[in-house]
């Protein structure tokens, strides 16, 4: 199945069902079970979880284009987690509990005992999130959390604390580096919320007239338009390298590249799609800033660039290989590896 193919329906289904009125009644506290629904009846949650299990059985490689149109409508709910989380339990013979699920982006243990998940990535409308603990990682359940809110202006991240483990909870055995798992499909994310942004403002530049032509046509809006389809490009190819390999979870360094590169991107893109749009960029009625804000929070969701940045040059020194060589050993996937 091509790419086309695979993306094609389930773009359909969202641009039906997440709308921009829908994203922003979701921010402003509405309550996201219907949207949540309306994905789960699709079957599209499933598409990670063995064909034994009811799922289609792709790889994470295989799933990256409807990753990527996730991103594309800013959609307010842990799709993309929720998809990779089903797979893992599917694939230890635990059945994965109903709701959506968010992983955390940094885990602790308080002094008193009590679980900590500060700035968790969707966290206000999650209904379970993975943590990573000492002895393996599990999935809690938010009903029985603390929630506060980030108090940034309609984010969907929350700080969560849970007083003691809950009775309830999933316990997975395998290995999982959900820092690396949380970053790679960030990464697909800010490609798709960048490839929307630069229409958007593509489209803004060729409509909005001034002094009897559209802006698009003077240089210096082209100049800006050309850097932020350079920067979009480069960061689609990062993120599907992320996302290359032969099962439902990243490669670590992998990973690690596509996370470096998308937020390097956003933190470019954001700001001259905003530049290009002017005063009315910075409005909360005009829908760039539905992603411009996604762009500026999932940059630093599971790590910014400089985190990732480190982890490479690490790994770099440490195989004592040219960065040619090192490229080719443990960045560049195969064909094989990218399409099935």
């Amino acid at each position: 199945m091509s790419d086309h193919e695979l993306a094609e329906p389930f773009e359909r289904l969202l641009a039906d069902a997440c709308t921009p009125a829908t994203i922003r009644a979701i921010e402003r506290g509405a309550d996201p079970a219907p949207l949540w629904s309306r994905l789960e009846a699709s079957g599209f949650v499933d598409s990670l979880v063995p064909e034994a299990a009811g799922g289609a059985g792709l790889r994470l490689a295989d799933a990256f284009p409807l990753v990527v149109v996730v991103g594309r409508h800013a959609l307010p709910l842990p799709l993309a987690q929720t998809m990779l989380v089903r797979a893992l339990l599917a694939r230890e013979g635990l059945t994965a509990p109903s709701g959506s699920i968010t992983i955390a982006a940094q885990t602790r243990v308080a002094s008193d005992g009590a679980i900590v998940c500060a700035a968790t990535p969707c966290g206000l409308v999650a209904d379970w999130v993975v943590v990573a603990l000492a002895d393996g990682w599990r999935v809690l359940p938010v009903a029985y959390a603390e929630r506060t809110p980030s108090g940034v202006h309609a984010s969907l991240r929350a700080d969560l604390r849970w007083h003691a483990l809950p009775a309830d909870a999933i316990v997975g055995s395998a290995p999982l580096e959900s820092a690396e798992a949380g970053a790679a499909i960030t990464a697909a994310l800010l490609a798709g919320a960048m490839a929307r942004v630069l229409e958007i403002s593509v489209a803004f530049a060729n409509d909005r007239v001034q002094f009897g032509k559209s802006i698009g046509k003077f240089q210096a809006i082209q100049h800006q338009l050309a850097v932020m389809a350079e920067h979009v490009a480069a960061a689609r190819m990062a993120a599907e390298i992320g996302c290359a390999g032969v099962g439902p979870l990243p490669m670590p360094l992998r990973a690690a590249l596509a996370k470096a590169r998308t937020s390097e991107a956003a933190a470019l893109v954001a700001p001259m799609a905003h530049a290009v749009h002017g005063a009315i960029g910075i409005t909360a009625e005009l829908d760039l800033q539905l992603y411009t804000r996604r762009l500026h929070e999932g940059r630093a969701d599971y790590g910014a660039e400089t985190h990732w940045n480190r982890v490479v040059g690490r790994a770099l020194i440490d195989s004592g290989a040219s960065a040619l060589d090192f490229m080719r050993s443990d960045l560049i996937p195969s064909n094989d590896e990218l399409r099935p």
